[in-house]
């Protein structure tokens, strides 16, 4: 098979590897892919929203099966575009992509379908947002700007000031851009995060094993939100009865819910889920692998992934034992100081080579490029660093081992990713 990548992060360089490791791959080509995905994939110099470069490459290189790792085309309609053309892709089309596109629309979803979600109101104008938090709105309270917005759309306001504010930033200042056309406020849960990504083929659920993302820049959870700083898997709090609970209540009923909107989902839909003392609750609904979730999850998976990505478009993944190793990950993430507001890029980025036959380990690029014959940061995020262990704790260790081998000016990181495994 010839298969082709769209996207240029390190969800899609843990793609990569990943696929290339499944022997029906014969070449495999990114659009636009980094440095990293390189090694892996011949990059080509188209962005992922040019869907009709896209199209025209993969019918011209007769390109058997094209993998989306990114929101934005999947949101856009890339896989209407291809399918239009005959072409095999993975991923949900338009309609069904929506589920991630608008909070609002999931929010309605599961009011209707009764699936564990936070209570909330959507708000089309600013005035009426105030209004309500002013005379009906409890604190803390979160604000979630509608459409995509890399994973920083999302406020938590501790009082009125704040949300005030924030209805500003959002609605008025369109700090998110056209995200914030539209705007939930939902209550605040408390409670442990946990991401489990899943495979979809319609009507059928596969999910993945269990992961825990860390959004903030700073230690402690402390700072701006970011596209995520690490990830480990699987989470320790996402027990057999909280997985028979979400799997009942959350992960099929999600499925039978957009179908019986006519919005078939074909792909991946990642659950974010808060496990609060009620039970858990869909946080948000994405409709791809997460980055870094995917750099965590992929390295603990079995099977052959262009089989599962074949059995999702083909509607035949109940014939499909999903397996994952009996072992732990955990992937941190090496930014540019200053990300996610301002940062520098163009450093050398030195040590990759120590990754070399190294089993276990393994180093995920975000933003990278080469520039005069070196690898140089071309980004916020730009490395995911891996390690696997027996558990959480020898791959947490392992993972910041690796981190030492890496260097590059004005490298920044969390020290504290997977901390929360001292509390299980």
């Amino acid at each position: 098979m010839k298969i082709l990548i769209v996207g240029s992060g390190g969800r899609e360089h843990a793609l990569a590897w990943k696929i290339a490791q499944s022997p029906k791959a014969e070449k495999i080509y990114c659009a636009p892919g980094n440095a990293g995905i390189a090694e892996y994939a011949q990059c080509v110099d188209i962005k992922a929203m040019e869907f009709d470069k896209l199209a025209a490459f993969a019918k011209k290189e007769q390109i058997d099966l094209t993998v989306v790792g990114m929101d934005d085309p999947l949101v856009g309609g890339i896989v209407d575009v291809f399918e239009a053309q005959g072409l095999r892709i993975f991923g949900p089309r338009k309609n069904a992509a929506i589920l991630e596109g608008s909070k609002a629309f999931s929010k309605d979803l599961m009011k209707k379908y009764g699936i564990p979600t936070a209570a909330y109101e959507n708000f089309d104008d600013p005035e009426a947002a105030l209004n309500y938090l002013e005379t009906k709105a409890e604190f803390p309270i979160v604000l979630k700007a509608d459409g995509l917005a890399l994973g920083k759309g999302v406020l938590i306001c501790q009082n009125l000031e704040e949300a005030k504010a924030g209805v500003k930033a959002i609605m008025e200042d369109k700090q998110f851009g056209a995200a914030g056309n539209r705007m939930v406020i939902e209550e605040f849960m408390t409670g442990r995060e946990v991401s489990v990504l899943s495979f979809v083929d319609g009507k059928t659920i596969r999910p993945m094993t269990s992961a825990q993302d860390h959004k903030r820049a700073g230690d402690g959870d402390t700072g701006l939100n970011t596209g995520g700083m690490g990830t480990f898997s699987p989470s320790p709090f996402y027990t057999k009865e909280v997985e028979e609970f979400c799997e009942k209540y959350i992960f099929q009923p999600t499925v039978d819910a957009m179908a019986a909107e006519g919005r078939e989902f074909k792909g991946i839909i990642f659950f974010g889920l808060m496990l609060t003392q009620k039970g858990p609750r869909v946080l948000e609904y994405n409709a791809r692998f997460g980055d870094p979730e995917a750099q965590v999850v992929l390295p603990r998976m079995k099977n052959d992934i262009a089989d599962v990505f074949e059995a999702c478009i083909d509607g035949t993944l109940e014939k499909t034992d999903l397996q994952f190793e009996e072992n732990a990950c955990v992937c941190v993430v090496l930014a540019s100081s200053g990300y996610p507001v301002k940062y520098e890029k163009g450093y050398e980025i030195r040590g990759l080579e120590s990754f070399k036959d190294k089993d276990g380990y393994y180093v995920f690029h975000a933003g990278s490029a080469f520039r005069d014959g070196k690898i140089v940061t071309n980004g916020g995020r730009v490395l995911g660093v891996t390690a696997k262990g027996e558990d959480l704790k020898a791959a947490r260790a392992n993972a910041y081992e690796a981190v030492q081998w890496i260097d590059f000016d004005n490298k920044y990181y969390r020290n504290d990713i997977g901390k929360a495994i001292d509390e299980a």
